[in-house]
């Protein structure tokens, strides 16, 4: 645009919740505390399912590398979130807004990814239990581990690669506590209709397709389940299940937020406050959601720190 003051800045303003210095002490001190608690979540799946030969199996191969996924996704942004909730400056180097956007973009959409394949697993345990072993062998199971953060991480080259080549207003404040991709749209001196453009097809591609294949999975999964006779049987199978529908709402739902619904709809501090739901808190109930009433983890773990000796 013509008489537009716009450069390639040095650094960018962080806004997020300056105007609320008193709630950034809260958040500093919550958000601390969560963030300790996803690492020790995280990685105890991870070393557990490692360690224990039992538990070698499809469904905590897949759990791995969720708990891998969110150590390296919370910590992409919540060390920085703190350091500026922290202090009166709340700055961004240029070169470490691209490394947010890219790592955090291409984790997400790994996770959008690897959450269908999960449903694809549970699909197979449930619908075709007697061929499940031969279906989910090996060789697949890396095989769909490596589509999910292969794919994620091309879309975020792609993504990364169209916001930064925008021009950019001079003011660099970006009214966010993240470098996100709708947040850095807004404050390009430029037509933006074709990155916008884009960005709505990649949210078919990486949110509303997986959540429909998750969606037509379940089905499925519930047709077969209400087809066994015994109570007990059914409860085991929704039981298998129950975990991971958990997740894919609390994930879902908080990205539809953020990446589809029309921003008018909610105020900048409603819109931080849900990218603050998915980009921190849901990583740090996943631990949760998948252990807390799983008896075959919680053995494991158990055994693990000598605590049982049967």
């Amino acid at each position: 645009m013509k008489g537009t003051n716009f450069s390639t800045p040095a650094g960018f303003i962080l806004l997020g919740f300056s105007d609320q210095p008193q709630l950034e002490m809260v958040l500093l001190l919550v958000i601390s505390i969560i963030y300790i608690l996803t690492l020790m979540g995280n990685t105890a799946i991870i070393l557990v399912s490692y360690l224990n030969p039992k538990l070698h199996t499809p469904m905590y191969f897949f759990l791995s590398n969720l708990s891998f996924l969110d150590l390296c996704f919370t910590t992409s942004i919540v060390p920085q979130m703190l350091w500026n909730f922290k202090g009166p400056e709340k700055t961004i180097s240029y070169t470490g807004c691209v490394i947010q956007l890219y790592v955090a973009l291409g984790l997400g959409s790994t996770e959008c990814v690897l959450l269908t394949v999960m449903a694809y697993d549970r699909f197979n345990a449930v619908c075709r239990p007697l061929h499940y072993g031969v279906i989910m062998h090996p060789k697949l199971l890396q095989q769909l581990a490596a589509l999910a953060w292969i794919g994620g991480f091309v879309e975020s080259t792609i993504q990364t690669i169209l916001v930064f080549q925008l021009p950019l207003c001079s003011h660099h404040k970006v009214d966010d506590f993240m470098c996100e991709e709708p947040a850095l749209i807004k404050i390009a001196c430029a037509n933006t209709t074709f990155l916008e453009s884009e960005l709505a097809i990649a949210s078919v591609l990486y949110v509303v397709i997986p959540l429909g294949l998750i969606l037509v999975s379940y089905g499925c999964i519930v047709r077969s389940v209400l087809r066994i006779k015994s109570a007990e049987g059914r409860r085991k199978a929704f039981g298998t299940c129950g975990s991971h529908l958990i997740v894919v709402v609390l994930f879902f739902g908080t990205v539809i937020s953020v990446y589809i619904q029309p921003k008018s709809k909610y105020t900048q501090n409603h819109s931080n406050f849900i990218t603050l739901f998915y980009t921190v808190v849901t990583p740090s109930l996943n631990p949760l959601i998948y252990t807390l009433r799983n008896k075959e983890f919680k053995w494991a773990l158990r055994r693990l720190l000598g605590r049982d000796s049967s």
